[in-house]
């Protein structure tokens, strides 16, 4: 909306040349986060003032742990304000004629809404349970399988009538239609590897990380801070890759594709690391307001979607490493436990309590332990990750 502003501006006289700095995306990044913090550290007491005032406080399982029961009664669906404070930046300052910035936004609000749906059933109808998982597997996979649809073709093409063509043409052909390398699935350190996945490898292979980062995000997101920090992180290299893949000059240095347009998701990023880092402040230990699955599953969702685009999902699970171990904790621990008491006739554990974070939690680490070793890891992951723009 500001660059738009900015450009008309100086269609109208020399004295506004100055406004030529919002062509530069590094500037708009910077301000993009800056606009998404002091947003959210502003309306963040107002936002749990009115949370609190509608009693809308998070629920605790029976079978969780005993530490926690304390936090019942905490204000939930705080993730609300992370996604306004990201939307409003993301709106003010990337370029809105990007194909890109759109279906981020748009996966990101989706999911966003199924949370919202979730936390208000968990609040409002004391249900622990909140949306149970068939119901919310079949929305997000609606979603995901849309998303996955449109940016199988807007990788290779810039314009949404272009798309719409190609989409047409893919029909029309009897759904063969070749894509080009840079929407084939990239390995890291290795130089000009792609493996091809046709249109239909492609839409599977969005939909899994789409929805599974969205889902991990979630299943993370169970101690005071610890899944809010990761995002920051993990979105931000994000931002790094995406500025990359839309540079004709930097994609072709460090050999990676070039998707025109994808460096408006900079814009993103930086919005989401500043709103990130404005909930942090009120979600530090002991937390004032929990994100919910309305931030959890938004979160997770856009990187997915982020990681989809730039090509970067074998490196989306390098950097996200404690987001793909927490889930596969949870998956691990729920198929022994089916298939002992299937064999035994009774049930046992991997792990002392899943996710993962609960396991240390019951040998004995403190909860702000778990919580910044977890972040510790991830920062040396997203260190990994980034080398990879290199070492290649």
């Amino acid at each position: 909306m500001l660059l738009s502003l900015a450009q008309w501006l100086q269609t109208l006289s020399p004295e506004f040349g100055f406004f030529r700095v919002f062509q530069y995306l590094t500037f708009r990044a910077v301000m993009g986060a800056t606009t998404a913090l002091l947003i959210g550290l502003l309306a963040g007491p107002a936002v749990i003032r009115r949370l609190r005032a509608l009693k809308i406080g998070q629920p605790i399982r029976g079978y969780a742990m005993e530490s926690h029961l304390s936090k019942s009664g905490t204000p939930t669906m705080g993730g609300v304000l992370i996604l306004l404070s990201i939307a409003i930046s993301t709106l003010l300052w990337a370029d809105l004629s990007n194909r890109f910035v759109w279906i981020v936004l748009l996966v990101t609000l989706g999911f966003g809404a199924i949370g919202w749906v979730d936390d208000w059933r968990k609040v409002v109808n004391k249900d622990p349970e909140g949306m149970r998982s068939r119901e919310k597997y079949f929305w997000q996979s609606i979603i995901g399988l849309l998303a996955a649809l449109y940016l199988v073709f807007s990788i290779s093409e810039s314009s949404n009538l272009k798309v719409l063509e190609l989409f047409i043409t893919w029909v029309r052909s009897g759904f063969d239609v070749d894509l080009p390398p840079k929407a084939g699935l990239l390995l890291p350190f290795f130089k000009e590897v792609s493996y091809p996945l046709g249109v239909f490898g492609f839409v599977i292979l969005t939909y899994l990380v789409i929805v599974g980062s969205s889902n991990a995000v979630n299943l993370t997101d169970g101690l005071d801070g610890l899944a809010i920090m990761p995002v920051v992180m993990v979105g931000s290299s994000l931002g790094v890759f995406a500025y990359v893949t839309g540079s004709a000059v930097y994609s072709k240095y460090l050999l990676f594709p070039h998707i025109p347009g994808s460096g408006e998701l900079l814009i993103f990023c930086s919005a989401m690391a500043g709103a990130g880092l404005a909930f942090l402040w009120f979600n530090t230990h002991p937390a004032q307001v929990f994100m919910g699955d309305v931030g959890a599953l938004a979160l997770g969702g856009a990187l997915g979607t982020i990681a989809i685009i730039v090509r970067q999902e074998v490196v989306l699970a390098i950097m996200g490493g404690i987001f793909v171990v927490e889930a596969l904790s949870v998956m691990l621990q729920v198929s022994w436990f089916k298939y002992t008491k299937r064999k035994y006739g009774e049930g046992r554990r991997l792990l002392k309590m899943a996710p993962l974070h609960h396991h240390f939690e019951k040998s004995g680490w403190k909860e702000t332990q778990v919580v910044v070793r977890f972040w510790i890891i991830t920062m040396l992951l997203c260190l990994l990750g980034l080398t990879t723009l290199k070492l290649r």
